[in-house]
């Protein structure tokens, strides 16, 4: 039994790419060295993110290993297939923010935020390769892409530690919140 474990240890760590701070050859991103910042902000394995299984970010997201493989995880998983074929496939992620050293909602003396840490990542739109968008904001409601949005949030729960939507509270009305926070299940509201 050691023996498997052991076994299983050494593909996660070297065929897989579970041990050190790689990330799938599918993601195109630049790693960086540590990023160092007050109070307890800062990402040990850095990773500035341009695209994600062919799917552009609409700016480059500084995040974590674990946070990069998780993207990927739900992207390739999730949000290209619940996508299909509208607008002729999903293009790209509107990110609404990625590492940022601040508290959780930008409140003062609060908890860090997972932002601070790169381990969390807020999507605000998808758009279509044909140009047209699906936005958090105007979609979360609507006929046409409620659907689709609510499939694409429940598909994160479980890849993410925690997700948060507009019915989480007002701070996350206009965007999807995922982070890779460490829980014994997954937070998803």
């Amino acid at each position: 039994m050691i023996r498997y474990a052991a076994l299983f240890a050494l593909c996660f760590v070297v065929a897989c790419g579970g041990g050190g701070g790689s990330v799938p050859s599918n993601i195109e991103a630049t790693k960086r060295s540590a990023v160092n910042g007050p109070g307890g902000c800062g990402v040990r394995d850095a990773w500035v993110v341009r695209e994600v299984s062919g799917v552009r970010l609409s700016q480059p997201a500084m995040l974590s290993t674990a946070t990069v493989r998780a993207l990927d995880t739900w992207v390739r998983r999730v949000a290209i297939p619940a996508v299909g074929r509208r607008g002729g496939g999903l293009s790209e992620l509107r990110v609404a923010a990625h590492y940022a050293c601040r508290n959780i909602n930008s409140r003062r003396g609060g908890k860090l935020s997972e932002h601070a840490k790169g381990n969390a990542i807020d999507i605000s739109a998808l758009v279509m390769r044909d140009g047209s968008r699906v936005t958090v904001l105007n979609g979360w409601n609507s006929g046409r892409d409620r659907a689709l949005l609510r499939r694409l949030h429940r598909g994160a729960c479980g890849t993410f530690g925690t997700v948060l939507g507009p019915n989480a509270d007002r701070f996350h009305r206009d965007h999807f919140h995922f982070d890779v926070a460490s829980r014994r299940r997954a937070y998803c509201r």
